[in-house]
């Protein structure tokens, strides 16, 4: 792999972000840290096998829960698509917590495998996750 020393890429940022947003990605290494910067397509392409998978729980009452198998949330609402509308704005703003507090919430052994999850939901809009909210059956 051909690693970026960290004195290059600061004395060319420019260069180094016209290069990640248009040729390919930059592993930058400084000391005893190596990192990787690209895009936001990039990103989304790395996670396009992602998806936000919920159980679907039909009530007594008609109303429709949701649960997130992949993060800790769970919604009703009078229908489906209601729920998935809700699912989806409680997805951002769980994502959007998460990342103002990467550094706690990174380290924690049972959110670490949130990370894909909150990184996806970060680059997407409300509409572009709820149509990527994948609901199935749950057990009665």
């Amino acid at each position: 792999m051909d690693m970026i020393n960290a004195t290059d890429v600061r004395k060319n940022w420019s260069i180094t972000l016209d290069n990640v947003a248009h040729e390919r990605p930059a592993y930058i290494k400084r000391t005893h840290d190596n990192v990787a910067i690209f895009s936001v397509d990039t990103l989304n392409m790395m996670l396009a096998g992602y998806h936000f998978n919920a159980r679907r729980f039909k009530e007594k009452d008609g109303s429709v829960t949701l649960s997130s198998v992949d993060l800790d949330i769970v919604v009703n609402d009078v229908n489906e698509e209601a729920a998935k509308r809700r699912l989806a704005e409680y997805i951002k703003e769980y994502a959007e917590e998460f990342y103002s507090e990467y550094s706690y919430w990174s380290k924690a052994p049972n959110r670490q495998s949130h990370i894909p999850y909150v990184f996806k939901a970060l680059t997407l809009d409300t509409e572009s996750v709820m149509e990527d909210i994948v609901c199935r059956n749950g057990k009665i």
